[in-house]
């Protein structure tokens, strides 16, 4: 928000932005949070020698953008210069056509030391005062000074309840009777186990399993934060799943899968990489064969996958939105409810009177829960209602008008909050099935792909060893960009991933260094949909 004053210090005009959250200070300091850094840590970084882009006209393209650049290898900095720059941007593009040659700038985002950076670069005269982070209040404190206020109440007296302008839901605890848990207990290894090593790399989180051959058994499960670095979550993973086995397994197979699955593939050299479309429809039809939909909500993902014979025919998945996914919720609850994210289930089955908040954007949802907030709704309301909204947006906006089968399994991380199920239900009017850990359905799923596709012969069999996985490190080059060919202009950037003192080029829109890297022979020839229609209707009749 930009204040422009006359010549008298007077407002003259107030310039806003919209209410997307990208350009914001919440915004910023939540992306810290997923790479697991904090605003000291930035504070004095120096500014590196290159800037990773970042889309600003919206959070969520903006928030998709951070997740690809650290599946990359793109360094931390260049990604937090990345957001400094969209801010500075921002605040540019509200200036846009008015004088810059004094400025002041107020507001928490003055301790962003790259952001001040970027705009002294615009700004002729970028004025920063100490009182900058609490101006707004000094402000206030100042006019009371000059002016007829009332007499303070008490700490009591200064909240009133009213009506709220919300309408409500119906409480969630009335629909936990329509959500049903699976189990299924952990096995212990043995001395020659074969096994096979599921991985689910995601934005958010990264989960592995290590899963016998012979009668699909867990052994060994890790659920972390990937943190913004995919191949160091997988090296932890393999850490916590050594950690767990203490006999001498054999590991004849790896499957990986999530948004980091060809940075974590590359990485543990293996053909097994899988999309997760795939690996939760294997892992629901494992656990039940008449399942015939699956709602999966994860960090940053949410699709809908309808099974025919136990295999998927139909799915769908966010476009771009995050209100529907559990990084979303989780955030909210953080930063604007200073709830944890284990307390959610339990704080949202408190609820009498939910209301009924805006489910078509995270920063409307957002703006909501602080209305709710003054209108002094109850914290347990709230954070239902936040429960339900991203059940909403899911229903109204991933799933659709496609339909909803006999049985349904609704898995992925956010399922551990057990309120998310059964707003589900309350939404659908159907019964829902959690399978035993949810989190870990996309990790259990790839290993019983890759064990489905050796045993067919359609995977070769490749031997796999924790420690080595564990010590193997990645070295990152200078990125170069893509000829291309005749056939293609796009200018692809391609990085360069060291493994074992050699290079691997990775990344790019298409699959040329990933076949190059796996030695795949591709004939495009008869690829061009368009040019063999084309023969078809013209040429061969």
């Amino acid at each position: 928000m930009v204040y422009h004053l006359d010549g008298a210090g007077q407002i003259q005009n107030i310039h806003t932005g919209n209410k997307c959250a990208s350009g914001t200070g919440e915004f910023f300091l939540q992306q810290l949070g997923r790479m697991d850094l904090s605003l000291d840590d930035v504070k004095d970084q120096q500014r590196p020698d290159t800037i990773y882009k970042m889309a600003g006209r919206c959070s969520v393209f903006c928030k998709s953008d951070c997740t690809h650049a650290l599946n990359k290898g793109i360094p931390k900095e260049q990604v937090v210069d990345g957001l400094s720059v969209m801010m500075a941007g921002k605040i540019s593009e509200l200036l846009k056509k008015l004088p810059k040659t004094s400025v002041m700038l107020v507001g928490g985002c003055t301790k962003n030391q790259a952001m001040i950076h970027y705009l002294q670069d615009e700004i002729e005269q970028l004025i920063i005062p100490e009182e900058a982070p609490w101006f707004e209040a000094m402000g206030a404190a100042l006019w009371a000074l000059d002016n007829e206020t009332l007499p303070f109440p008490g700490l009591d007296k200064v909240f009133r309840s009213q009506a709220s302008s919300l309408s409500f839901h119906r409480p969630l605890h009335e629909f936990k009777g329509m959500v049903h848990f699976k189990d299924q207990p952990t096995a212990v290894a043995s001395d020659g186990d074969q096994t096979i090593l599921g991985l689910d790399v995601g934005s958010t989180t990264t989960k592995g399993v290590v899963m016998r051959r012979h009668d699909k058994a867990i052994l060994a499960s890790e659920y972390l934060r990937t943190n913004g670095d995919p191949v160091g979550a997988s090296r932890q993973v393999y850490q916590s799943l050594a950690n767990q086995i203490d006999k001498k397994i054999i590991i004849d197979g790896l499957g990986v899968n999530g948004s980091g699955r060809q940075n974590a593939g590359l990485h543990a050299m293996t053909d097994g990489v899988i999309n997760e479309i795939i690996a939760h429809a294997t892992a629901a039809v494992h656990f039940d064969p008449e399942v015939d939909t699956i709602f999966e909500i994860g960090g940053q993902d949410a699709k809908y996958t309808y099974i025919t014979n136990g295999v998927p025919s139909d799915y769908a998945m966010n476009e771009a939105c995050s209100a529907g996914t559990g990084s979303f919720i989780e955030e909210a609850a953080k930063e604007s409810l200073g709830l944890d994210v284990t307390k959610i289930g339990e704080t949202a089955y408190q609820a009498t009177n939910p209301p009924n908040f805006n489910d078509q954007c995270a920063a409307f949802i957002s703006s909501d829960i602080k209305r709710a907030v003054q209108e002094d709704i109850p914290l347990p309301d709230i954070v239902a209602v936040l429960v339900y909204s991203i059940c909403m947006n899911y229903d109204n906006r991933v799933k659709g008008n496609r339909p909803v089968g006999k049985k349904v399994f609704i898995q992925g991380g956010v399922c551990y909050n057990k309120a998310i199920p059964a707003a589900m239900a309350a939404l659908t009017g159907k019964e829902m099935v959690v399978p035993p850990e949810p989190g870990l359905m996309g990790a259990f799923g790839v290993a019983l792909e890759v064990k489905n596709r050796l045993d067919k012969g359609l995977l070769k069999k490749q031997e796999f060893f924790l420690d080595e996985l564990i010590k193997r490190e990645v070295k990152y080059g200078k990125p170069f960009t893509c000829g291309g060919g005749k056939s293609c202009d796009r200018k692809c950037e391609i990085s360069r991933i060291e493994i074992n003192n050699k290079q691997y080029p990775f990344g790019g829109t298409c699959n040329r260094y990933d076949n190059i890297v796996h030695n795949r022979k591709i004939d495009s020839s008869n690829l061009d949909q368009v040019v063999w229609r084309e023969k078809r209707v013209f040429r061969d009749l």
